[in-house]
């Protein structure tokens, strides 16, 4: 009888810890970003799907603040962290802080200067940037047919995205199929579309009059189609890339206005990242970098793309 009662408690035991909801804490670099917004609610909705709970915060853009919460998330007793970094090169300060928690720790989309030395409970989970930026530079030189003035928009100068895709952007360019394109000006806007007005509105003020527009990611190239149209360019005279492929520019693309841009899976990050961080979690095998492909978008594809972020 002592033995079946032993048994019986034992037995409400397990139940009771597989009935607790684990919690992830995840920390995003920015929550005022189109595609950061899409990656959010798909970790938020995969979330439900699994039935697990999450808590969202957002640095906006700082570092420090970045790094508090992780600690915070790490003293809480989460059982999983979710990154985005702000800056790549802070990854090596957020892994120690998890790390000494003994926190599996998740970083997504971003690709911190560390993955060469991640810790047994931490994970990259996103896609290859350089790749993003062979794509859309590529297609954009043959639209060109190998030749013409561009200008190049760059994300936030020291995050991966911007580093892997300008340094692709720039090779391609190199390339003989390419060579004969010049590039008048590259700056930074910061990924975002309003700086990317202002920086557009410059460059047509100061008398340029470039065939293309190759832009790191859809919002600055969003921010340059508006600063063009807004200055009487005929938008048929223009090529103009993007990379997310997010709802905005697939309708400035169907309008005419937006010639390519790359499509980056929100889902397929979000989802990837919070099932690794569970693996880590649950002492599962898991895989210490998990790539989601980056995949061209154009006019003629288009409508295969319409829903997917």
């Amino acid at each position: 009888m002592i033995r079946k009662i032993t048994f019986a408690a034992a037995f409400c035991a397990v139940l009771a810890g597989q009935a607790h909801a684990e919690k992830i804490g995840v920390a995003m670099s920015l929550f005022d970003d189109n595609f950061l917004t899409v990656l959010r609610h798909n970790i938020q909705r995969h979330a439900g799907e699994v039935g697990v709970e999450v808590q969202m915060e957002d640095a906006q853009g700082d570092i420090a603040r970045q790094q508090s919460q992780i600690e915070n998330f790490a003293a809480s007793g989460v059982d999983g962290i979710i990154t985005m970094l702000v800056d790549a090169d802070s990854g090596r300060a957020m892994s120690k802080i998890a790390e000494r928690a003994g926190v599996p720790l998740v970083f997504v989309n971003m690709l911190p200067a560390n993955m060469d030395e991640f810790p047994e409970k931490q994970a990259w989970v996103g896609s290859d940037e350089e790749q993003a930026g062979r794509l859309e530079t590529t297609e954009i030189c043959r639209l060109l047919g190998g030749k013409g003035d561009a200008v190049i928009l760059m994300g936030q100068l020291g995050t991966t995205g911007q580093r892997g895709r300008t340094k692709a952007t720039e090779e391609v360019l190199k390339s003989d199929a390419c060579k004969d394109i010049k590039v008048l000006d590259s700056q930074s806007a910061n990924w975002m579309r309003t700086p990317a007005i202002d920086l557009m509105t410059n460059w047509i003020t100061s008398g340029m009059k470039p065939a293309a527009v190759i832009s790191n990611n859809d919002e600055m190239a969003l921010g340059a189609i508006q600063a063009m149209k807004s200055a009487g360019v005929d938008m048929k005279g223009v090529i103009v890339g993007g990379v997310d492929a997010t709802q905005d520019a697939l309708g400035a693309m169907e309008a005419g206005d937006l010639d390519v841009t790359v499509y980056q899976s929100a889902k397929g990050q979000g989802e990837g990242a919070l099932d690794t961080v569970l693996k880590i979690a649950r002492g599962q095998q898991f895989e210490q970098k998990v790539v989601v492909p980056f995949e061209l978008v154009t006019p003629e594809n288009l409508a295969q793309y319409k829903s997917k972020n």
